[in-house]
C-alpha cells in the first residue's frame, strides 16, 4: 500500500488530530515536512490541513513560515493553573483603566469571527464575565480590529468573506479599506472605531499579547471623540495593554515579546512619539 493511499483510508479528525499531536510529543515549532513526516501524511495534504488549521487559529504561522500551535489551544490547555487565564487576569486591569480614564471599557477575544468581551462601567460595579451574549462584530469595533490586524491573514480573508456588515454609514464595508485600517492598526498598534458600529458609540482599542507574541485579546476605551480624546486616553490604555501583556507571559513563565512579524518600534519607547495613528484617527471614517 502507498503512502498516499494509506492516508487516504483516514479521516479528516484523525488526520488533523496528528497533525496537533505532533506538536504534543515532539516540540512546539515544526516545519510542514516535519509534520507531513511525523504523521504519515502525504506533503500536500498535510499543507491542506495546516492551512485550514491556521485559518481557525488552532495552529499559527511563525516569521520563518514554519507552525506552531495557536494561543487559543495553549489557554485550554493552562486551565486550572493559577492564575492561568485571561478571564482571572484582566479584571483588577480593566478597573484601574476605567478608574484612570473615567470611562467605559472592555476586553475583547476572538471568538467564531466575532469579539466576546466583558467590560468595566465607571463607578463601583464589578467587571462583567464572558457571557455568550455578549458579542460584537469584529470589524466594526476597535478592539475587533486591534484583534484582527494581528492575527493570521488566512483569518482575516475568512472575516472578510463573511461580509463586512454595514450598521451605520461609517461601517468600513469596502475590503480593501478594511485592510487598509488593520494595516494602519499594526503600525501604530492602536485601534479606532468612529461611529461604525452606533452613532453614539466610538472606541480606543489596543491588542494584548499572549506567549509568543501572538495576539491575545484586546482593551478598548469607549469615547466621545476619538482625535481629541487620544492624547489623553493613550497613555493609560497604553500601559494597561502592556501590563496585561506581561501578565499572561508571566503566567507561562517567559518574557512577554511583540511579535516580530510587526515590531515596529522598541517595547517601552515614548508613547507620544507614535504618530501614524493621528492619520487614522482623521481617517477612520465612511467606507
Amino acid at each position: 500500500m502507498t503512502e498516499e493511499s494509506a492516508a487516504s483510508g483516514r479521516t479528516v479528525i484523525s488526520k488533523a488530530a496528528a497533525i496537533l499531536m505532533t506538536f504534543l510529543d515532539d516540540g512546539y515549532v515544526h516545519t510542514l515536512t516535519e509534520i507531513a513526516a511525523a504523521t504519515g501524511l502525504p506533503l500536500s495534504t498535510a499543507h491542506r490541513l495546516a492551512r485550514e488549521l491556521v485559518a481557525w487559529r488552532i495552529l499559527d504561522r511563525t516569521e520563518d513560515g514554519d507552525y506552531r500551535v495557536g494561543l487559543p489551544l495553549r489557554l485550554i490547555g493552562s486551565v486550572g493553573g493559577p492564575g492561568s487565564t485571561i478571564e482571572e487576569r484582566a479584571p483588577l486591569i480593566l478597573q484601574d483603566l476605567s478608574y484612570a480614564t473615567g470611562a467605559e471599557v472592555r476586553l475583547g477575544v476572538l471568538r467564531d469571527r466575532a469579539v466576546a468581551y466583558i467590560e468595566k462601567l465607571p463607578g463601583r460595579r464589578p467587571v462583567s464575565a464572558f457571557s455568550s451574549g455578549a458579542v460584537l462584530p469584529a470589524h466594526a469595533t476597535a478592539m475587533g480590529k486591534a484583534l484582527l490586524a494581528f492575527s493570521p491573514p488566512e483569518y482575516v480573508e475568512m472575516v472578510v468573506k463573511r461580509g463586512l456588515t454595514s450598521y451605520t454609514r461609517y461601517t468600513l464595508t469596502a475590503p480593501d479599506r478594511f485592510r487598509r485600517a488593520l494595516a494602519m492598526t499594526r503600525l501604530s498598534r492602536l485601534a479606532v472605531s468612529r461611529w461604525e458600529l452606533r452613532l453614539d458609540h466610538s472606541g480606543l482599542a489596543v491588542p494584548v499579547f499572549g506567549p509568543g507574541g501572538q495576539v491575545a485579546a484586546a482593551l478598548e476605551v469607549r469615547v466621545e471623540d476619538p482625535a481629541a480624546e487620544l492624547p489623553t486616553i493613550r497613555p493609560a490604555l497604553t500601559i494597561a495593554g502592556r501590563s496585561l501583556t506581561r501578565e499572561l507571559s508571566a503566567t507561562q513563565g517567559v518574557r512577554p515579546r511583540e511579535p516580530g512579524v510587526h515590531r515596529v518600534r522598541p517595547p517601552g519607547g515614548n508613547v507620544r512619539s507614535l504618530r501614524p495613528m493621528d492619520g487614522a484617527v482623521r481617517g477612520s471614517g465612511r467606507s
